[in-house]
């Protein structure tokens, strides 16, 4: 068996990431033929296939299955790697590759490169928003070295520190202002409006508001919280909103906001790493820094 190179197992893993040759080759920025050659080039070492192409699409072979699980534990030791050389240096530099959840990168993101940039004048970040599930498959592949989320994950391989936390709001149409706000059985039989499957923010909101299983079809999704408060505007129904995003998302809808009686529905954020990253403490360094300026952007609070 030849040689295997790195370059190889990053463009087989953007393959099976993607299931698709085209999106592959422009996620690592070369041409489709050249990633189709070195995924041949690759099979041919191996003496084995990786992937089946079929009218359906592309997906891996069994074999190619448990290849990517391995591919993606060297991928990930090679960054541990690199961020081992970049750990005998001194403030934090270099490059951050860092990813943020949709229900908090428009409203915190901008706040964070700025407290960053002039803490750390060095770094370079490249923020990736997308939601949970996906930033937590980047993190432990080594393609984000954090991540800002909603806590906790519970994944023994990753360490979580923990940054603020941060009420519910509820938004609701202009005419139901003066209304008392619904305790959450009440609001469990309202028309709610969530944002779609795979939305972590939307698991928190189903659990306060106790909705029962069998009622999915009193549930509308909203690809975005601006989507849902323009929906609630328009008379459609009720949403909740994390309080960080209530300025931005309600200046342009007919809304009124509420805040429910203690104990408030809130959630916890924070920063996660892979625990074998030896840039672990200047990743604490940074952490700080963000919560800093995300007080900053949440104006002052806790």
């Amino acid at each position: 068996m030849k040689n295997l190179t790195l370059r190889q197992l990053r463009y087989f893993e953007a393959v099976a990431r993607l299931r698709h040759f085209g999106r592959a080759a422009e996620d690592c920025a070369i041409s489709q033929p050249a990633l189709s050659m070195q995924i041949k080039e690759l099979e041919e070492s191996l003496g084995q296939p990786l992937v089946e192409r079929g009218t359906r699409g592309l997906r891996l072979t069994g074999f190619g299955e448990v290849f990517l699980a391995h591919a993606r534990k060297i991928l990930a030791s090679v960054a541990d790697i690199e961020a081992l050389a970049l750990a005998a240096s001194g403030s934090p530099s270099g490059v951050l590759r860092l990813g943020v959840i949709p229900t908090i990168a428009p409203y915190l993101l901008p706040a964070i490169i700025t407290g960053l940039e002039r803490d750390f004048p060095g770094l370079a970040l490249l923020p990736r928003e997308t939601v949970t599930q996906r930033l937590l498959e980047e993190l432990q592949d080594g393609r984000l070295d954090a991540a800002i989320l909603a806590l906790p994950i519970s994944e023994p391989s990753l360490a979580e520190l923990p940054l603020f936390t941060e009420n519910f709001v509820l938004v609701r149409p202009l005419g139901d202002r003066d209304r008392p706000v619904p305790d959450r059985e009440k609001l469990g039989e309202m028309r709610l409006l969530l944002l779609e499957e795979g939305h972590c923010f939307r698991d928190q909101a189903l659990s306060f508001c106790s909705v029962p299983a069998a009622r999915p079809r009193e549930i509308l999704d909203g690809s975005t919280l601006s989507t849902l408060v323009q929906m609630v505007g328009a008379g459609i129904g009720v949403t909740l909103i994390p309080e960080m995003a209530v300025r931005v998302e309600t200046r342009s809808a007919p809304v009124a906001t509420a805040h429910f009686p203690d104990p408030q529905p809130q959630r916890s954020i924070g920063m996660v790493w892979r625990r074998s990253n030896p840039l672990e403490r200047r990743l604490r360094q940074i952490a700080e820094s963000v919560r800093a300026a995300a007080q900053e952007g949440r104006g002052g609070a806790g």
